[in-house]
């Protein structure tokens, strides 16, 4: 799986196929989608449209309303359907609602008969996130949870290290909230890099191995944020913008 995706988060199903083809275009590979965003099929279109071969593609999406296996399994196959694709790379559950041990075992079964490739969770905090791993027999290949310079989520990503679960980000810019465009320390850091702001937040992620998906509805600024591979914040950067951790979300979700 890339480090860097691109997310379609909030993107309406009207221009979803445009800034997905576009993403595409300029170099991303990975893209994250979910059942609840209502643009499976467009972010499907814009896909097979690309040209690109699907081995090349890692398409994550994730379930939702489901309550038990049954009903899992057919949601499923309505994702494969809305996707246009045999297969879905890496599903999530969208967060912990429901028989959640009977929802994944459903996904592991569609794991191993090849219709997902890899199956994870997504908004499992420290005591969710162990239980599951208590009853699964697949580990979660990844736990997508709000993960910014505000909320690094220090403790999650310790359990998950050990256990061996990939850290991934929604919301890595925070969705542009506690003015993170015009904090002082991302930006003098910025400006010592000679990089914007947000690669500066998005490479203090990725440097940690934190999978990061990124949205934009811009080429210009998906460019920018592909672009962050190619420079290293040093020890005292890293540092500085651990302090800015406040260990809460900014949204009230999970």
């Amino acid at each position: 799986m890339p480090l860097i995706g691109y997310g379609t988060y909030q993107t309406p199903p009207g221009i979803t196929e445009r800034c997905v083809a576009d993403a595409l275009k300029v170099g991303y590979r990975s893209i994250d989608t979910a059942q609840c965003y209502g643009n499976e099929h467009q972010v499907g279109l814009a896909c097979s449209k690309s040209g690109i071969p699907r081995e090349d593609l890692f398409i994550t999406t994730k379930l939702w309303a489901c309550h038990g296996y049954a009903d899992t399994l057919r949601s499923i196959d309505g994702s494969l359907r809305k996707l246009g694709m045999d297969y879905i790379d890496l599903l999530l559950i969208h967060e912990p609602v429901g028989d959640v041990y009977e929802i994944y075992r459903a996904m592991e079964c569609a794991c191993r008969d090849g219709r997902l490739r890899a199956i994870g969770v997504s908004n499992f905090l420290n005591e969710r996130y162990l239980d599951l791993i208590n009853h699964c027999k697949i580990i979660p290949a990844v736990n997508q949870v709000e993960t910014h310079v505000f909320r690094q989520q220090t403790e999650l990503r310790a359990l998950e290290r050990q256990i061996g679960t990939a850290p991934e980000s929604w919301s890595p810019l925070a969705c542009g909230e506690n003015n993170i465009f015009r904090n002082q320390v991302l930006m003098r850091i910025a400006e010592k890099h000679g990089r914007s702001v947000s690669q500066i937040a998005l490479r203090f992620l990725v440097q940690q191995g934190i999978i990061v998906i990124p949205k934009s509805t811009k080429q210009e600024h998906m460019k920018e944020n592909l672009a962050i591979l190619d420079f290293e914040l040093e020890p005292e950067d890293m540092a500085d913008m651990e302090k800015l951790d406040a260990g809460r979300s900014l949204f009230g979700w999970w």
